[in-house]
Order: structure tokens, then sequence, then C-alpha cells
């Protein structure tokens, strides 16, 4: 007969917007072990599946921790309520907790304040600071009258209420009949239980043991401090979503997301465990990609099966088509649905697909290494260069409605290059020659049409290293330290280090705006380099990895989307976080196609 061994959730902190889904292992009679369904449509002998999917609520109110979203709150701070800041922000779990958070946690005041300020309000609120007596702060278990509407349940149910009485205060108000449930809001504060029973398909009883799970309380998703798109030069005014109102520009996201099968507890322990979980992860970054609304999407670190199975028919629903690069696979010795690669994706109202280039840096190497190494050093020279790395080259063609007014009836084609160079520090020379070797690529397509180009990608190199000099001025200093390492001589000579393109770091537009509202977006910049301080932050690094550049002679930077800083990251955190779900932050710049100017 049919029978559940064992049932489990991944995680069992449920968040708001995060669909949980439970592992359930059957022994069916006809097989020893199995986890497929076996639902009411297809019993097997006589039997199937029932599933439910309940909120248990107490007569108690709890809220949870704006900090620390696992834990309950004890703390609750006056000035966020006066503020009428989202309760859910006021809330913490110790006076620690709140004392840490300060400094983060204070600038929701002032932009509360600034708000105010600005809609005309003459009453100022005044807000005092933390201290140690704990003024400003209900420091108490909080009662039911400290609860809103945040904390509460509606009265409407997806399913017909299934209310059964418990000891204690405790009722359970079924939620969901299917094996998958995603909390809602109603559920914050509370506790979810799963049930898992054989049922007999006739008489529609359970038989034998109902299988059930208790999770922990639903918390509300973590919700970061918003980025802004920034106008650079001061030009053009924004729309209400904070876009320049000028025609022709177009925006274009570059975002390493950090490949589940990379995310591992070892190397990531200062993340909690539940927001490290791809089912979180997954849908954090979905709602942070979509709310950037840009127009063009070059993602990394994307594994094949989140692609297929996530990405793409969720991207999808939002207007996008994508175009995917897997790396390849003689060095990665796993599964190979885990294997990442590159992603593009566009928006389908504003630009078609024209052509598609695929980069094998692996395909490359085996060319380099029969022209140019001994036989003998042939297997010593691919052990170095195989390394599976790859780009994705897009051309893509404006569509009619979006083409620059200047140019009517003319055809706007624009490149779009959106690559992953290899990690490894101690392979410097590796790195460049696979930039070198991307660059090379686009020289052609840029010698066969008079076309726009875009560079995006997480490079792997920092500022000022051998890899962002060739990239950002065309060439390599000869005596550049990172030329040092070159053991199969494949760098010289060293005149062949150039290229033709010219190509322009955003970010570095920032550098080149005046006025005291740039200054702190100056600030975050580099002043060597005029590139970020940081695009990736872990307790083991902190330092700018990805780039987007773009050829100057065809595109202006219009805008920028602003870059973190330490305050956004909140004091001593590091990435990912339950608020940022990648090790890297995104960048986003909008352009806007200019007529040509001579090339360097």
């Amino acid at each position: 007969m049919l029978s559940v061994l064992r049932v489990h959730l991944p995680s069992d902190i449920p968040i708001v917007g995060c669909e949980l889904t439970p592992y359930v292992l059957l022994r069916r009679p006809d097989k020893p072990v199995t986890t497929d369904d076996v639902p009411e449509s297809a019993p097997i002998d006589g039997h199937f599946l029932r599933y439910r999917w309940y909120r248990v609520q107490s007569d108690k109110k709890v809220a949870v921790c704006s900090i620390h979203p696992s834990e309950q709150a004890t703390l609750q701070c006056l000035g966020c309520v006066k503020a009428k800041i989202p309760v859910s922000k006021s809330y913490h779990c110790t006076p620690k907790c709140f004392s840490d958070a300060w400094q983060h946690h204070r600038v929701l005041h002032d932009r509360a304040a600034s708000a105010v300020n600005e809609n005309g309000n003459e009453e100022e609120e005044e807000f005092g600071r933390f201290n140690s007596s704990g003024s400003g702060l209900v420091n108490n278990s909080l009662p039911s009258s400290a609860s809103t509407a945040a904390l509460a349940n509606g009265s409407a149910h997806l399913y017909p209420s299934v209310v059964t009485q418990r000891s204690g205060g405790e009722t359970w108000i079924e939620v969901g009949r299917s094996k998958t449930y995603t909390p809602t809001i109603d559920d914050i504060g509370h506790i979810l239980k799963f049930e898992c029973a054989v049922v007999d398909a006739e008489t529609k009883l359970p038989v034998g043991h109902v299988n059930t799970i208790l999770t922990s309380r639903v918390i509300p998703a973590p919700s970061p401090s918003p980025r802004h798109l920034i106008p650079v030069d001061g030009m053009g005014p924004l729309d209400a979503e904070g876009r320049l109102t000028s025609s022709g520009t177009f925006t274009v996201l570059s975002y390493n997301i950090l490949s589940e099968a990379y995310a591992s507890n070892d190397l990531y322990s200062y993340c909690p465990s539940w927001a490290l979980s791809w089912p979180y992860r997954r849908q954090n970054l979905l709602r942070e990609i979509v709310g950037y609304r840009a127009d063009i999407i070059c993602l990394q670190e994307v594994q094949s099966d989140h692609y297929e199975e996530f990405f793409s028919p969720e991207l999808d629903k939002h207007g996008y088509c994508g175009l995917y690069k897997r790396k390849t696979n003689e060095v990665y010795g796993g599964n190979s649905n885990s294997i990442d690669g590159c992603a593009t994706f566009f928006r389908r109202d504003k630009f078609s697909h024209v052509k598609k280039y695929e980069v094998e840096f692996n395909k490359a190497a085996q060319s380099l290494t029969d022209a140019m190494i001994p036989t003998a050093q042939k297997k010593t020279a691919l052990n170095r260069l195989v390394k599976d790395n790859v780009a994705l080259i897009v051309v893509l063609e404006a569509k009619v409605a979006n083409q620059p007014i200047d140019n009517p009836g003319k055809r706007q084609l624009l490149c779009v290059a959106n690559t992953h160079v290899n990690v490894h520090q101690d392979l410097k020379d590796v790195k460049l020659w696979q930039v070198h070797t991307l660059l090379k690529g686009l020289e052609k397509i840029a010698a066969s049409a008079d076309i726009p180009m875009l560079v995006c990608g997480d490079f792997n190199s920092v500022p000022g290293s051998a890899p962002h000099a060739l990239l950002a001025m065309g060439k390599v200093d000869p005596f550049h330290p990172d030329l040092t390492v070159d053991p199969l001589n494949i760098l010289r000579p060293y005149s062949k280090l150039v290229h033709q393109l010219p190509l322009v770091s955003a970010y570095s537009s920032f550098a080149r705006t005046a006025g005291l509202g740039f200054e702190q977006h100056k600030r975050r910049l580099d002043s060597a380099t005029n590139e970020p301080l940081f695009t990736n932050v872990t307790r083991d690094f902190i330092g700018t990895l990805d780039y987007i550049f773009y050829t100057a002679d065809s595109l202006v930077v219009e805008s920028l989307l602003e870059l973190l800083d330490e305050e956004s990251l909140r004091k001593d955190t590091a990435l990912p976080s339950p608020e940022w779900s990648s090790d890297h932050i995104a960048l986003l710049a909008e352009f806007r196609c200019c007529k040509n100017r001579s090339r360097r």
C-alpha cells in the first residue's frame, strides 16, 4: 500500500512571498521509494496523497524583529510610530540589537522627517538619539494593542475555512490545499502547519498515520534601502518612475546573482541559513531585478536549471525575452544542471533579437596552444588556460517607436556583451588573455557594422589591474606588474595588448559631474580610477569586480543607479544578507544613442 516515509522542509523559517515546498518521500507498491506526487486524479491502488496547510493562530499577538526576523520582538521604536514609518521596521529583539542598528535605523527617521518637510508640513518631528536609558523605546512584551494590520489576519480565505479548536487558546485556519504554499502578509508572526495524509479514494478518509510539520513563525521579507537613478551632469527631468524623459534612452542592468552551487554555508557562514537558501534568494533576486525595470538585463552565475525553470519563465511574465550561454564543463565535474552561465534578457516591446555570438574561452585556448605552444608543453598550457568561462554577445535592434528622433527611419542596432571572467587571483595572465580575446571578437563585429557596444559583466579584476586597464584605456602599460605573471608567454609581445574600441566605464561618469548634489556619489568612487569603491562585499574581500563599459563615440550616459555605501549595508555587514541576496551589487546605467564621433 502507498505510505509516507518522511516529510520535511528545506528551511523551517517561512518568509512572506517565498514558496514552501515540502520534501515528501513515499513508498509505492510498485517501487521501493519515490518523491513523485500521487494526486487524487491519478490514485495508486485506490489511494492518493492529500495536503493541507494551516495557520496556527494564538490569542497572543507576536511581532518579529526587523533586524533578526527569526527572533520575536521585545522593543518598539516610538519615533518610527510617530513618523508613520512602516511598523515592521520599528521592532527589535533586544536593546543591543537596537543599539547596533542605530546608525542605519536613524536614516529612516531622517528620511521620514525630510518627506514631512517636502510635503509642506510645518510641524517638524524631532527624534531623540538612542542612549543607554532606552529613551524612545517601548521595552516590554508587545501587548495586543501594539499590534497593527500588518500583524492581523484578513477574514477572507482562498479556501473554505476549516477551524479546529486547540487547547491553550490556539486555532488552526486552513490556508492551502496543495503541496506547496506561499506565505502571505496575513501569516506574519504565525506558525504554519503542513499536513500530508494517504487517503482512500472511495471514502476520502485518511488511512494510517497523518504526517505533520510545524514551521517557525512566518517572517516578512526583508526590504533593503531603495536605490535611485541619479541623472549625471544634471541633464533632463526625471519622470515619476525616476527615469529621464528624453527620447531614445534605454537602461542596462549587470548583476552577478551568486549561483546556488557557490552559496555554501561554509563560505557565507555570516548569512542566516534561511536567507542563503535558494527558494528565498530567487524570490528576493527576482523582486530586485524586476524592480529596476531595466530594458536590458545581463546576469552572471545563472545555473542552467534556474534559467530554464525560473528566470526565463518569470521574466517572460514581465515582458522579457532571454538568451543563455552555459559555461563549458571540461573542468567542472558535478551535476551539469548546476553549471552556471551568462543570461541576457531584453524587453520585447523595445528590442528584437538580431544575432547571437557565443564565446567559449576553452575553444580559444585550444586554438592558442595549437598555434603557439610546443607539443611538450601543450598539456600544461591547457591545464592553465581551460577554465570553462564564456561570454554571450547579443545584437539587438531597437523597435521603431524607440528609435532616436534625430535618426528617423534608420535601423538602430546595439551590441551587448555579457561575460564572467575567471575568478582565480593567481591566474592574472588567464584573466587578461580572456578579456583580450573577448575584445578582439568585439572589434571584428565593430568592423563589420557601425554599431554601439556595451560590455557588461563580472570581470573578477579590480580597478587598475591589467584587464581593467585594457578595457578602460585600450592598452596595458608594458611595465604593469600583472604582466610579470606569464608562464606560457601568451601575452608577448605586450604591444599586441591593445584594442580600438572607444570603451569608457559608465560609473566613471559620476566623477565628471559637478555640483554639491554629486559629492556624496563621488565619495563612493575610488579617486585613482573613478570606479565604485566596491561591487563585491564579503568577509574576506571588499572591492570592485563588476563593470558596464560603453562605446563613447555612439552612446552617452544619462543616469546611473546610485551606489551602495557602508551605511546602506549597515555596519559590519557582508553580502549576501537577508536584504541583498548576492555577494555582488547590481549596476545599472541609462544611455542615449548619439551621433558618432571619431574612434580612438
